[in-house]
């Protein structure tokens, strides 16, 4: 028979297990509060809130951190959106010299953003948040400006999957803005 006195040393063992099994996040995911508290702040918690789950350093990091984690989303989509751009995918006729224009307008503007949200994520890291919260903007005004350069030229349709790039890139530059809006310095 075993004793209570030999199975005490492996008590808090159990527990932890116990308590692991029971909520596997408890130590992977460190403290989510200030991740939920800062995601709260913004107009796009779901986006928010699994964009930082998806990255493992979200926990250990301040609202700063956040916002840079999520500013180099942004950087992300931003430079997937000019290459995706560059390919002319959407150049059916090779004749098209109109369609290729436009095309290159915002290759161009997406080449833009990504050098906004790079200047953002260094100006975050020195804590020049208004400079950050800037090239942000700037960002997200160069993906609607692509648009508006379909707009210029009724003939063309703007493609969907522009359209929904465009989408992510606003809703990740709005998250940005309003944490490093949240930021007390």
């Amino acid at each position: 028979m075993v004793s209570f006195s030999s199975f005490f040393p492996f008590l808090p063992l159990m527990i932890l297990t116990i308590s692991c099994t029971q909520n596997p996040n408890l130590l992977a995911n460190g403290d989510t509060s200030l991740i939920q508290k800062t995601c709260q702040t913004t107009k796009y918690y779901d986006l928010c809130i699994s964009s930082l789950q998806s990255d493992s350093t979200s926990p250990q990091a301040d609202t700063k951190g956040l916002a840079i984690i999520l500013a180099k989303l942004a950087l992300a989509n931003a430079t997937s959106t000019n290459s995706f751009l560059s390919s002319n995918v959407f150049v059916k006729n090779p004749n098209d010299t109109v369609m290729k224009k436009v095309l290159k307008q915002c290759e161009d503007r997406y080449s833009a953003a990504r050098m906004s949200l790079q200047n953002s994520i260094q100006d975050l890291e020195s804590e020049l948040y208004d400079y950050a919260y800037m090239h942000v903007m700037a960002a997200s005004d160069y993906a609607n400006s692509c648009h508006n350069a379909f707009k210029r030229n009724p003939n063309l349709v703007y493609p969907p999957e522009i359209g929904h790039r465009e989408k992510g890139l606003k809703q990740f530059c709005d998250v940005v803005m309003e944490i490093i809006d949240s930021i007390e310095y």
